[in-house]
């Protein structure tokens, strides 16, 4: 009989009638009705018995059996047949006729299919027996001795059957009976993943090849891919009672295991912002992962710009974590029981402080949420656990450095299969990479806000012009490098009810600079004592901060960091003359009475800290009223615009001012500042002058200096 089962050209599709598995080997299966007609005829059967689908489709199958007595199995309906091992299923020996009318003994296995309209038959898989073995034995069918998975599944996508090698794969000796709760019946099949396609191949009664499916054990996470192909079981004609899975066990899992990695490698850490990246690492994890996760980090770790103050303990818990990201598969996120920027409270005892303070993930693939467990304790979560059908959980630990910075929680809802040993090792390979970039966003926030209370201790907290002149100004970090510069303003007043204006920019950034920036403004006061001429103060600084860089005093540890520049005038209300000079600064800005601006005409001298640079004043005198806007580059350039653009958008920002200088310098930053965050350090001073009506004009008084003064329609240098 092994002769005739292998004779005959090998076909590589099944019938249309049947199924169509392109490039499958066709198993001996057929499907025959409740009244016992022939309804579909396998090619695997063609080939083990001779007959051709269309000479045996519609005849009754006792006219292919040796004994008439043996059909009497097929005479009665599929609800009506013995149980076997509590499925819809029995096993016999058949003598069963060949075409040539040789007969021979076959083993049969059969198993019951209804379908979605009532309409009932038969799954047969059809081999020859083996030499002595009897129909009570008939357990070594042909499916059961396959090394391929093999399942059949009813229109209900529920599983009726599967082989023994698809038993022994997932460790179940019996399949449990249908019942009206899939997710019981297969406990660990992603279902979210084949359901939809038996659901399309029973639509369709097209086959489906290649379909990844997975397995995971609820008890111990050990995690099964297989590569399935589905096709359906339909007699010709008629519609699909049910489909079957034919599976290989394959490693295609770590495919996606390393796209995802590869995804998070580009989509975590790309700010230097703790809350950013706690969210990216949530984002990137859900829905590839898992269905909800949450990343909360501990107290130690900054949230923004400032340090957060220490958390409060509470009655009911013991405060760990503050919730930094969360992501669900879900819009409305119904499993989270706190929000982002929210106090995390925990009981004690939770798996929450196990891997905290344990130093070990928490992996639980099936949750325990009855009695006696953690969550007596929390009734919250359990209510959250049980509405939103949580069952499988993973928290690990986020550590960097030797640093505990929180931890990571991972669960599924919808997703049925539970997480597996391998789901664990991805998603502490994720927190690897995401704590790395937590710790460089803690450092930098770190250093951050120390530059921020540093220089914010140096400039000055009030601007007062006296009765020369009325003051604004703003200070606006940037977003890039370390968010601190060394931009700096200050107003001195001088004898005679003159003011000193200054505005500088020590060059680089982050605490070095605003430390760098303190000395410099320390510089000017000391100059600006001796009362010097804008020119000569200028000079004297430069030769300051010359020495200061040559001695490692100007910016310890970097030596890179040697001067910067800086603007000085000095208005005296009594002649309406301001007398200023600069050093490698951007020029101020003269906005008339009547609301004019113009770039004012000034001469510029190096910049400081090179110990060579030569200066020169200029005079300008001012009507009452007048605007002067003084400011860093950073106000005007960028790296994706031309400075001349820049002072365009200021002068034309700068016409026809308001009353307020408060307004007028929110106005400005407003209009230079709408497209992006500054790439750099602003510091805007306005300033409108008064006339001393105390004492009639007179001349500017000499002064030992490069460049005199005088009263000129127009700026005059000397």
């Amino acid at each position: 009989m092994a002769r005739r089962a292998g004779a005959g050209p090998e076909a590589k599709r099944m019938p249309a009638g049947f199924a169509d598995v392109p490039e499958a080997p066709a198993p001996a299966l057929a499907v025959v009705g409740s009244d016992g007609t022939v309804l579909a005829w396998g090619e695997g059967c063609r080939r083990l018995l001779g007959h051709r689908a269309e000479d045996v489709v519609g005849l009754p199958v006792r006219e292919l059996l040796e004994t008439p007595a043996e059909a009497l199995r097929w005479s009665s309906t599929p609800g009506d047949m013995g149980k076997h091992g509590g499925r819809r299923a029995a096993n016999a020996v058949m003598k069963v006729r060949h075409r040539d009318g040789e007969s021979f003994r076959l083993t049969v296995e059969t198993i019951a299919l209804t379908g979605g309209d009532g309409e009932s038959c038969w799954f047969v898989a059809i081999t020859e027996a083996p030499d002595g073995v009897r129909t009570a034995d008939a357990e070594a069918v042909l499916l059961d001795r396959s090394p391929l998975a093999v399942a059949v599944w009813d229109t209900h996508t529920r599983l009726l059957w599967s082989n023994r090698a698809c038993r022994e794969i997932v460790g179940r000796s019996e399949v449990d009976a249908p019942t009206r709760s899939a997710r019981r019946t297969v406990r660990g099949f992603d279902r979210t993943t084949i359901e939809p396609v038996i659901r399309r191949v029973l639509t369709s009664r097209e086959p489906v090849g290649d379909h990844v499916l997975r397995w995971v054990s609820p008890e111990h996470g050990r995690e099964v891919v297989f590569s399935s192909s589905v096709f359906p079981l339909a007699p010709k004609g008629g519609g699909p009672l049910g489909v079957c899975t034919i599976s290989l066990v394959t490693k295609s899992g770590e495919r996606e295991r390393l796209a995802l990695l590869g995804r998070a490698a580009n989509q975590i850490g790309t700010t230097l912002d703790v809350m950013t990246t706690a969210q990216e690492l949530a984002d990137t994890a859900v829905p590839a992962l898992a269905d909800y996760v949450t990343v909360d980090l501990a107290d130690a770790v900054p949230l923004g710009g400032e340090p957060l103050k220490r958390m409060p303990e509470a009655a009911s818990g013991i405060p760990v974590f503050r919730r930094a990201g969360q992501a669900s598969i879900h819009g409305d996120m119904p499993e989270a029981a706190f929000l982002v920027g929210d106090v995390v409270y925990v009981p004690p005892g939770s798996p929450f402080l196990t891997a905290l303070y344990g130093g070990q993930s928490y992996f639980e693939p099936a949750m325990k949420t009855g009695p006696g467990t953690w969550l007596d304790r929390d009734p919250q979560r359990r209510r959250l656990i049980h509405d939103t059908g949580m069952h499988s959980v993973m928290m690990i630990p986020l550590r960097a450095r030797g640093t505990l910075l929180g931890i990571a929680v991972f669960t599924r809802t919808d997703n049925a299969v539970p997480f597996s040993q391998d789901d664990l090792l991805l998603a502490e390979e994720l927190c690897v990479q995401a704590a790395l970039s937590l710790d460089n966003a803690r450092r930098y926030a770190r250093e951050r806000s120390a530059a921020l209370a540093l220089q914010r201790s140096l400039l000055p907290q009030e601007l007062s012009g006296g009765p020369a002149v009325d003051l604004a100004g703003r200070y606006l970090p940037s977003d890039r490098y370390e968010g601190v510069g060394g931009d700096w303003m200050d107003a001195i007043e001088l004898p005679g009810d003159r003011i000193a204006m200054v505005i500088g920019d020590v060059i680089g950034h982050g605490i070095n600079a605003a430390a760098a920036m303190g000395r410099m403004r320390t510089a000017v006061h000391t100059l600006a004592a001796l009362d010097q001429h804008p020119a000569e103060l200028l000079d004297h600084l430069d030769k300051v901060t010359a020495r200061l860089a040559e001695t490692g005093t100007w910016s310890p540890g970097y030596s890179s960091i040697t001067g910067g520049t800086c603007l000085y005038a000095v208005y005296d209300p009594a002649t309406r003359v301001c007398t200023l000079a600069r050093a490698g600064h951007p020029p101020p800005m003269l906005v008339t009475p009547e609301g004019r601006a113009r770039i004012a005409d000034t001469p510029v001298g190096p910049p400081v800290g090179i110990g060579t640079g030569t200066y020169e004043s200029v005079d300008l005198e001012l009507p009452e009223g007048s605007l002067l806007a003084f400011f860093t580059d950073g106000l005007v350039e960028t790296r994706h615009g031309d400075i001349d653009a820049g002072l365009d958008r200021l002068l034309a920002a700068l016409q026809r001012p308001s009353a307020s200088l408060e307004d007028l310098c929110a106005r400005v930053l407003a209009r230079m500042t709408t497209d992006t965050a500054p790439e750099d350090d602003i510091a805007l001073l306005m300033a409108r002058t008064r006339a001393d009506r105390r004492r009639p004009p007179a001349a500017a008084p000499s002064r030992p200096g490069r460049g005199r003064s005088g009263a000129c329609p127009s700026p005059r240098r000397s």
